[in-house]
């Protein structure tokens, strides 16, 4: 597999920085340790859950020039920063060189498909395969329609990068979302998040899917570094 000349911090629960040659990516802060580079910044919010999202975001840009915000429109901005972008579900935009397309979610707000530096990354924010123990068989099936009906509307080629929930709350059940994800999308790296400081579930998960081509990181701490 190709060497994508990225670096990947896993910063807490759904928390990642990217870094690509040109580009520095934020996906859904809501806290932990994170180190901004000098470099085009870009910080993306895909709903209003507190754990996916904290105003904070928006002091990064009082001495940073080069910071975006792309945020989705479910959150209500009292005071609306320089550079934001607000997206709903199905949208598509571009700033500089960065394609960016939005996708629905089973919960709240989007998904974000990102062509960076020739890197395709999507992040799900909170769209996942929601499927709880105790919900009823009705409730369930509906869960899994919803789901798949969403999976179906992405579009825009080949994924590299897929962050994508693995929840230790859905017991069982938690690799439902990811593992038909992979099945349908083949991205060639596969990064478990939702999932709090249960970090041995992103274990779990890659054991249960055997030997694939998607390859799969392990995370066991926060502020994690990849590169890939």
């Amino acid at each position: 597999m190709d060497k994508l000349n990225v670096k990947v911090d896993h910063i807490y629960h759904s928390c990642f920085t990217v870094e690509t040659d040109n580009y520095f990516l934020v996906f859904d802060y809501y806290k932990g340790n994170i180190k901004l580079k000098d470099k085009k910044t870009m910080v993306f919010v895909s709903h209003g859950h507190g754990d996916h999202f904290n105003e904070e975001i928006f002091t990064w840009g009082d001495n940073k020039k080069e910071i975006e915000y792309i945020i989705s429109s479910d959150i209500d901005l009292k005071n609306k920063p320089e550079n934001l972008h607000i997206v709903g579900p199905y949208e598509e935009i571009s700033l500089g060189e960065v394609g960016i397309k939005t996708f629905g979610s089973t919960d709240l707000g989007v998904s974000f498909l990102i062509n960076v530096d020739n890197i395709s990354i999507f992040h799900a924010g909170d769209l996942n395969w929601w499927h709880w123990e105790n919900d009823s068989e009705e409730d369930k099936l509906n869960e899994e329609k919803l789901f798949k009906g969403e999976v179906e509307k992405i579009k825009g080629g080949n994924i590299d990068i897929a962050f994508f929930p693995v929840d230790p709350r859905l017991g069982p059940a938690f690799y439902y979302g990811g593992e038909y994800f992979i099945k349908k999308f083949k991205p060639k790296y596969f990064i478990p998040m939702h999932f709090g400081d249960k970090f041995s579930i992103t274990s779990d998960f890659i054991h249960r899917m055997g030997d694939i081509s998607t390859k799969f990181v392990e995370i066991t701490r926060k502020n994690q570094e990849f590169f890939l």
